[in-house]
Order: C-alpha cells, then structure tokens, then sequence
C-alpha cells in the first residue's frame, strides 16, 4: 500500500514540534494522524444553544438520538456511526480526565486507561446526555456513542452532536467540546430567526482555521419567513470579514415529516437533500481532498505555534544576566579606577603626616628637656651639689622617665590619628579594619639612665688652714708694717686681729668660690646628660616612627593590592561571562535561524499540498525565515 503524500509531512511536522518541547502539539498532531488513516470521516456539528443542531442530526440520521426540546441541553457529545444493529454505549467519567473520546473508540487516549462504558438502549441515549440524566450518571458521562444502520453513515460518515459552545466552560474537563482541528468537516447550525451572531461568527472564523470543510447550516427556515434576506444578510458578513462557507437552508421539521409520510418534494422542500448531497460530494467523494486540506490547517497552524517563540528568540539575550555581568564589570573599572587615582593621594598624606610628626615631636620633646634644664639651673643657684647631688639624681631621672613616657604616648596617639587620616583617602574594602599592632611601643624601649656625676672639689680642713694662713698673712704684714711706724712691733695684737679676719674673709670666699664652680659642674652635668637623653630618645621616637609608617604602608599597599586584584578578577569573569554570552546568542540565533529555514520550507511544502483549495477559503499563513 502506498503512503499518501501528506503523511510524511505531518510525520515531519510532528517531530518538529518534540524537537522545539511542544509536545502538547505532537500529541494532536499524532491523534489527528489516526483520524486521517481510519477509512472514517467525521462531522462536528456544533453551534450555540436552542438553534436547532440535535434535531438537525436527528434530522440527517431520521432517529431521535440527540436530546431536542426547549427545556433540555446537551451536556455531552453524542457519536453517531453505521452498525448492522442498534446499538449505544455511554462513555462515563471514572478516571483522570484526559482528551474526549471521539471516534467512537477507535483511536483512545494516549497514556490514559480507558473510561468506563455502559450500555444502554438507543432510545435512551438522548436523556442520559441531557440533564435529565439518571442520578448515578448524571455529571459523569464523557461521550455517548450510538451505531445504527443508515445508507448515509454505512460509507464511513460519523456524526458528532456537541453540546452548545456557551455550556463548555460549565462542564467537566471530560465532556468538553472537541477540537475542531480533529474534524474532517464542521458543520456550523444557526436558525434562521436571526443573523449570524459574534459568538457565532468567532466560531467560524475558529473553524475554518482549522476544518478542511465549513458548511453553515440555517435551521428552521419553516419558521422565519424572512429566512432568505437573513441567509443574503449572513453572506454579506461573512464576505466582508473574508470567510468562504456554504450555507444550507434547511427544516429539520420538514425533513422528519417528509420521512415519515415518504413525500420526496417535502423533503427537496426541506433543503436537507442539498446538506446531504454537500456533505457527500464534500466529505464522502473526496477524502483524499480533504485530508491534504486537514493536514494543511493543522500542521500549518502547528508550525506558526512553534516558529512564533522560535523568532522571538532571535538576538534577545538574557537582560538580567546581562545587566548583571555589564554591572559586575563597570563596577571592578570604576573600583580599579578609584585606586589608581587615589595612589598617590593617600601616600602624599602619609609623607606630609610624618614630617609634621617628627617635626612636632622634636619640637615637643625638645620643649620638655629645656624646662628640665631651666628646673635644673634654678636649683643649682642656691643649692650645693655636694649636698643635693642625690636627691637632684632621682628627680632629674623621673623628671625625664615621665618626658619620655609623655612623648611615647603623645606618638601613639598622634600616629593613630594620623592613620586614620590615610586610611579615610583610601577606598578601604567594606570590614577592613586598621590593625592594633601599626604602632605600639617596643619592648626593649629606651630607658633613662642615672646621670654621671660631676666632679665637685671638697673643702677639706687643711685646705680652710692653708687658705686662712695665706689670707692672714698679708693681713698681718700689712697692719704690722702700718702700726710699726707707731712704735709697736710687727707682730702684735692689731697685726693679729688683722690677720684673723683676712684668714676668715679668705677662707669665706674660697668656699664661696668652691661652691660656685660645683654648681657650674652640676649644671654642666645635668645638661650633658639632658642633651645625651634627647639625642638618644629622639633617634628612638625617629626610629619607631619610621617602622610604624613603613607597617602603615606595607599594610595600605597589601589592602589596595588585594582590592585591585579581587577587582580585576571581577572584571575578567564578567568580561569572560559577557564574551560567553555574547558567543553563546550568536550559535543559539545561528541555530534558530536555521531551524526557522527548515520550519519554513517545511511550511511551504505542507502548503503545496491544497495550495489552490487554502487561498481561496482564505486560510492561508504566510512565514518567513
């Protein structure tokens, strides 16, 4: 047996539709492809309530198998076919709800058990389908399938009588509508009391997107006898929003009447002989017509579906990513900027803070050991260092211990200060904090030594002797040779007196003397040992000074170091990310656009099929790569 051409189209279209995910079109595309290779060709008869569409198929099979009334509905689509004997069986909801049956249990649903069947008479049918449903049932049924000999279903028609398109939404998942894309012809009932209404006409414009064959059939027509400018009124809609339907007038009244006494001009009267001889020229002469139409619809409407997401997917990347990476990456440029530009700021303010310091702590360092010194010559004016020498000892050296300390503290807290003063023109990472050990004092600290001594002349009792007869001496000459010239001898008691008082004055006056240069010593003494301590201590506050400012740099360079390299890092995964992308769009729009060339030309030849028949009921789609 040969293939027909369009099956390895819609073989092909399908596996289009898994290789994109739509798998949801796949799988009605598979179900239509059963329906096309079974020998049965199905009409969906649908419309909006109380327009007369079960009692046109009543009608069309001459049985009352529908459910007709004013007080009744039809809940449930009801399949009619041939059979050699009267039979019926109602499909019931006792599973998870899954796609309507609707070929009278030829092709069932795809990874779904199947429902329960009852059966019941066909007598019966039309109100287990309506709401007067028996109570066990009622709510339940999905479909209702009905075989019964006729000539016009024994060549392969079915029949599909739907519920009305308002009633759909209140229903069961399960007794839903069938989708027009699964019939082989539509046939659209309206009554002819009035024009074509908007439900009606979204309807057809639905159907003949997706039918291969639209009929419109004007029911009751024996009572409107304005029928005929309503049908010419109903065409001229139709013309103007480009929709192409044969419409029928027909009576279904006129029809079952008309079998009923046999009466062959009632029923030419009832315009049912038309509806019939279209639906067999169209439906049962031409199946292979049909089938290409069908497969055209469908597979077309499939690939607009999935070329839709495909061309808007061209060239539009992922804004959130790519914000991110751009902002990751102007923020590393503008951090490494920062850094660059603030390089030389912060090590300018570190060298002017350090020169200011050392000139300060010179000049406050220098300040303190002057006032010592000035303490020290005050009291050394009065005072005899051979007497005070130890006690002037122990203050000098805690007046100098306390310098030193204040000194070392005053450094300690001007440096901190000074730290921080860089530290606020640095960009400092968030959490980075200035370590305690930047400038602390050393262990081994200068200490202040006891100072040397002076030499201090003692005035011994013998020296007092010496000096007091080198005094008295001239004291005694000069009296004696004065009161000799009066008779007296040169040693007497006036040469005597003399002599004492010039040994006393002598003897005053050498220790007078003694002690002035004893506090010349002392101060001499007590300013070498000054100027040694502030030579001394100022080399050390100038040495820790420069290891606490090299500390200090080392660590502002290790702190920018690490911040410029964390930020080039950045830059260079989000220019990497950005590339990447970039690279990654390019292949995805490469590989879109040459899936959109293959979905295209594979769109033209599904098109090929009835490209004739397609143009001119207005159904085309025009895509490009």
């Amino acid at each position: 047996m040969i293939a027909p051409p369009w099956l390895s189209l819609l073989d092909e279209t399908i596996g289009v539709c898994l290789a994109h995910e739509r798998a949801d079109l796949a799988e009605r595309l598979r179900y239509r492809r059963g329906r096309l290779l079974t020998p049965k060709l199905h009409v969906l008869v649908v419309g909006t309530a109380k327009q007369g569409k079960s009692q046109l198929v009543n009608a069309l099979v001459n049985a009352s198998v529908c459910a007709v009334g004013d007080d009744l509905t039809t809940m449930a689509p009801t399949i009619i076919q041939h059979a050699e004997e009267p039979s019926a069986v109602l499909v019931t909801d006792r599973r998870p709800a899954g796609p309507p049956a609707l070929l009278g249990g030829q092709v069932p649903a795809l990874s779904q058990s199947l429902p329960d069947r009852i059966a019941v008479p066909v007598e019966d049918v039309a109100r287990q389908t309506s709401g007067r449903a028996d109570p066990a049932l009622r709510g339940s049924v999905i479909t209702a399938e009905v075989g019964i000999p006729r000539q016009l279903l024994a060549a392969g028609m079915v029949l599909i009588d739907t519920p009305p398109t308002e009633v759909v939404g209140r229903t069961r998942p399960g007794a839903s509508v069938a989708d027009l894309d699964q019939a082989d012809t539509v046939v659209l009932v309206s009554d002819a009391t009035c024009e074509l209404s908007s439900a009606e006409l979204e309807l057809l414009v639905s159907a003949t997107k997706s039918a291969p064959s639209v009929l419109i059939a004007l029911t009751k027509i024996d009572l409107s006898p304005r029928w005929r400018a309503i049908a010419e009124r109903n065409r001229s809609r139709l013309s103007e929003i480009g929709l192409q339907a044969r419409m029928v007038p027909v009576s279904a009244t006129l029809r079952l009447l008309a079998a009923q006494t046999g009466d062959k001009a009632m029923n030419e009267e009832s315009g049912f002989a038309e509806l019939v001889t279209c639906l067999q020229r169209d439906v049962l002469a031409k199946p292979d017509t049909l089938a290409r139409r069908g497969v055209a619809m469908v597979a077309g409407n499939a690939i607009v579906e999935v070329v839709g997401p495909l061309r808007a997917g061209v060239a539009e990347p992922d804004p959130n990513r790519s914000a991110e990476a751009v902002a990751k990456l102007r923020g590393a440029q503008q951090t490494i900027e920062d850094l660059r530009r603030h390089s030389g700021r912060w090590q300018t303010v570190l060298s002017d803070e350090t020169s200011d310091l050392v000139a300060d702590l010179e000049f406050d360092l220098r300040e303190r050991t002057r006032r010592i010194l000035r303490e020290a010559d005050r009291a050394f004016e009065i005072a005899d260092p051979q007497v005070t020498w130890n006690q002037f000892e122990d203050w000098l050296m805690d007046s100098l211990t306390e310098t030193a300390n204040a000194n070392y503290g005053w450094l300690l807290d001007r440096f901190q200060w000074m730290a921080e003063k860089v530290a606020r023109s640095v960009p400092m990472p968030r959490g980075e904090s200035m370590p305690r050990d930047i400038a602390e004092l050393p262990e081994d600290r200068l200490g202040v030594d006891e100072p040397e001594a002076p030499r201090l002349e003692p005035f011994t009792w013998g020296q007092k002797a010496f000096t007091a007869l080198r005094s008295s001496y001239g004291g005694v000459l000069m009296f004696g040779l004065a009161t000799s010239l009066a008779g007296l001898q040169l040693i007497n008691p006036i040469s005597l007196g003399a002599g004492v008082a010039f040994g006393g004055k002598g003897i005053r006056d050498e220790s007078e003397s003694r002690l002035k240069r004893r506090q010349a010593a002392a101060r001499m003494a007590a300013q070498r040992h000054i100027d040694d301590f502030y030579l001394a201590f100022s080399k050390d506050c100038k040495d820790l000074l420069r290891q606490a400012q090299r500390r200090l740099r080392d660590h502002f360079l290790g702190v920018i170091e690490a911040v410029q390299d964390e930020a080039i890092a950045v830059a260079e995964t989000a220019r990497q990310s950005i590339q990447a992308d970039a690279v990654q769009l390019d292949a995805r729009n490469r590989q879109i656009q040459r899936d959109l060339e293959k979905i295209v030309n594979l769109y033209q030849r599904v098109q090929a099929l009835v490209t004739t028949a397609v143009a001119a009921r207005g159904g085309g789609l025009e895509i490009t790569a």
